[in-house]
């Protein structure tokens, strides 16, 4: 009985040895085309399921670096935070002193507060609407220009920066419709903001928007007052509220700009009456042509998106020809593409 217990344990100790055997030279070489021995003693090649297909040795970096990235990414957000908000509150607050539990965010808007009779109230959406439709009502002129990035560049020329670095800033000029240097351009811009109805000015505190603006107004000696002050996306706000709709729903509209024949389509075809389009407009070279072309149409309101020679436009119109005109920016192609609707 012994006997036959012993040559059992090793005939079983045997095939676990030899079963580790094979296991050990499946993870080293694979398992295609294993061959496996059959009941009959003969040998037979056995077809198993391909394994999903590991990463190549190009992909597996490329995984790897795109992690390593994320992770950079958001030690670098983190430390952003730190240093443009955490840190100037530790340096702001003296070494004797003990902050209570307080988020940066309230002590902000503390002092906020405590700044208010220092900040200037702005025109909101009702009130440009109403400026706009009793301009056209009494047929006289009211300009709404918007100053964002592009424009306070082109004025910083020469005059907060230097024309070398606002190349260097605004790569998007040319785009937008000036070639820098344009000293020429430059005065003629902020002449038509010192002039305009009212001026849509920017809130965002990203660089060369809200930090560049007052510097450049300073520059080039235009005072605003909130009489004719408002929020330079003062275009999206009418048309978020559903005041741009009715503002022009019963009006005789002038389109000017490089989107303004794909704009007409899309605003002929939803009832909206456009007595004439403009395009395309070629930088500062081209406002005289333009407002030429203006001067031959009949309208109520102009709607004009042209870059930064926008704000020359419809200042000219307004003054010149006596006519209602809006800055209507990139919400042209918006409207256009079928991103926003009207």
């Amino acid at each position: 009985m012994k006997r036959r217990a012993r040559r059992k344990v090793s005939s079983l100790s045997v095939r676990i040895k030899s079963g580790s055997r094979k296991s050990l030279q499946k993870r080293q070489t694979g398992s295609r085309g294993r061959k496996i021995v059959s009941a009959a003693g003969g040998a037979r090649t056995r077809r198993r399921r391909e394994p999903a297909a590991a990463p190549s040795m190009q992909e597996q970096p490329a995984a790897e670096m795109s992690s390593l990235q994320q992770h950079y990414l958001e030690e670098g957000r983190q430390l952003g935070r730190y240093e443009g908000g955490e840190e100037l509150l530790e340096r702001a607050v003296p070494a004797d002193l003990l902050l209570p539990e307080i988020t940066l965010e309230e002590i902000i808007k503390a002092g906020i507060m405590s700044i208010q009779d220092r900040c200037m109230p702005l025109l909101n959406v009702q009130q440009v609407y109403d400026r706009l439709h009793q301009a056209m009502e009494q047929k006289s002129p009211c300009s709404v220009v918007r100053l964002g990035d592009g424009e306070l560049l082109a004025l910083a020329q020469d005059t907060v920066y230097s024309t070398e670095q606002v190349a260097a800033e605004g790569s998007f000029l040319s785009y937008a419709g000036i070639q820098v240097p344009d000293l020429s351009a430059r005065d003629t811009l902020s002449h038509a903001i010192r002039s305009a109805d009212i001026i849509g000015v920017p809130l965002s505190r990203q660089k060369n928007y809200h930090p560049l603006l007052h510097p450049v107004l300073r520059a080039h000696h235009i005072e605003l007052n909130e009489q004719h002050t408002t929020s330079s996306t003062i275009n999206y706000s009418l048309q978020q509220t559903g005041m741009l709709q009715s503002l022009i729903r019963s009006r005789s509209l002038l389109l000017i700009g490089n989107a303004a024949p794909e704009l007409a389509q899309v605003m002929t075809v939803l009832g909206y009456r456009v007595s004439g389009v403009i395009a395309p407009v070629n930088g500062f070279a081209d406002i005289d042509r333009v407002i030429g072309e203006a001067s031959g149409h009949s309208f109520d309101l102009a709607l004009v998106s042209a870059g930064i020679p926008a704000v020359v436009i419809t200042w000219r119109i307004a003054a010149e020809l006596g006519k209602a005109a809006l800055d209507f920016g990139h919400l042209a192609n918006f409207i256009s593409s079928g991103q926003m609707s009207i």
